[in-house]
């Protein structure tokens, strides 16, 4: 596959923190198309630096719509799409030069997670779809966040790229807050056959927390990365928690005199 080929598509809100470290990994690339939703500080300026770079503004309701939004604008067929927090390796690249994609329509990576720019030995993050024809694919709402929609299997990517969130806490948890209830809202409307075996557990309220403190700190060994395996698991204890928090308010709802919210159905399945 020729990189030449490939539009980068990024999508930014007060990135500052990020936004430069994601592009010089991206200097091999010709175009890159960064969709900010109005940014406060000065995350465009940043990135109006890169000659390669091209900064388009919309008004953020969703993940799936700005995503979308973002595809119009690529002129390639392909699009790499990225969050500004995610690094790029440089055996990326040469994976890329030698990729044969045949009729395969997306490529899916998987993540190294990084604290404080060193990479845990495990996370929770899960492998995310970011190479894909663009005329075969499109973003629907998932949750908090987006789900891309693929013709056929995608295939997986022999490169791991790297998350890199370096955004004060404070933003970490203003977020959390509004994912949560995002996040709620989907567990409760969806029926229980239909959920993985993650949301079934999530969707008990009261194991989803203490089994992700377990599972990160335990299975998955993050005991041994030290003081940034412990950030990590305190960080996805208290995600888990707050969603539990939001689907316990349904349930009260539920319960509670008067009519149940529109966010309320599904929790009887």
């Amino acid at each position: 596959m020729n990189p030449d080929d490939i539009t980068v598509v990024l999508l930014t809100y007060n990135e500052a923190a990020n936004i430069e470290r994601t592009l010089d990994s991206l200097t091999w690339a010709r175009q890159i198309v960064v969709v900010d939703s109005f940014s406060t500080d000065d995350t465009c300026d940043r990135a109006k630096r890169y000659p390669t770079v091209r900064v388009i503004q919309r008004a953020f309701d969703n993940f799936a719509n700005q995503c979308n939004y973002g595809l119009t604008h690529a002129e390639t067929e392909w699009v790499l799409s990225l969050d500004s927090d995610y690094g790029i390796p440089a055996g990326f690249i040469e994976e890329l030069r030698h990729l044969e994609a045949g009729s395969t329509a997306a490529f899916q990576a998987r993540f190294r997670y990084c604290v404080f720019g060193q990479p845990l030995r495990a996370s929770l993050y899960p492998p995310r779809a970011v190479l894909f024809r663009k005329a075969l694919c499109f973003y629907v709402e998932d949750g908090h966040t987006q789900l891309l929609k693929v013709e056929g299997i995608p295939r997986f990517l022999e490169t791991s790229l790297d998350h890199d969130d370096r955004k004060p806490i404070e933003r970490w948890f203003s977020e959390q807050i509004r994912y949560s209830a995002l996040e709620a809202r989907k567990l409760a409307g969806t029926p229980w056959r239909q959920l993985s075996w993650a949301d079934r557990v999530r969707r008990t309220i009261f194991l989803g927390p203490v089994l992700v403190f377990f599972y990160t700190l335990l299975w998955k060994g993050l005991i041994f990365d030290g003081r940034r395996g412990w950030h990590y698991v305190l960080q996805r204890t208290l995600a888990e928690g707050l969603l539990s928090i939001r689907l316990l308010e349904l349930k009260l709802t539920r319960t509670s005199p008067g009519k149940p919210g529109p966010s309320d159905r599904g929790l009887r399945d």
